[in-house]
């Protein structure tokens, strides 16, 4: 039996103006938008019409304060022999969503830009490195 490996990798950036002194979001917004990222890569099925569940070996949501944005990224894992591109893509939606919900009072005209497919590996249609 021969076992594949899927490793999606994206990045969203949540980009915000500095307001009020303040320049991040607040730290327990971090901590719950990671976890509405895992939670939305474990539901991609519930959510979007034909995906198929799917048994995840791994979900990872780092989030990353900048100077003016929130570096979103996530890494999908799977051993089945299907793409886990829309569970990333939807972990870091979701954790962007989550930001922009607890920090609208402070900067509405935070923007959700650059969902991008970073690296894949296995599965079928084999690898990808993005190279900009």
């Amino acid at each position: 039996m021969c076992l594949l490996q899927e490793r999606w990798f994206h990045r969203d950036v949540l980009r915000q103006q500095p307001f009020r002194g303040r320049t991040t979001a607040p730290t327990n917004s971090l901590a719950v938008a990671r976890i509405a990222g895992i939670q939305a890569a474990k539901r991609t099925a519930d959510i979007i019409p034909l995906c198929h569940p799917l048994l995840l070996s791994k979900v990872a949501v780092d989030l990353t304060v900048e100077e003016s944005s929130v570096v979103i990224e996530a890494v999908v894992e799977t051993t089945g022999p299907t793409g886990v591109e829309m569970e990333a893509l939807h972990a870091c939606t979701a954790a962007a969503l989550t930001i922009y919900d607890m920090c609208k009072a402070l900067d509405r005209a935070m923007v959700i830009s650059d969902v991008i497919l970073i690296e894949k590996s296995g599965g079928r249609s084999g690898d990808f490195l993005r190279s900009d």
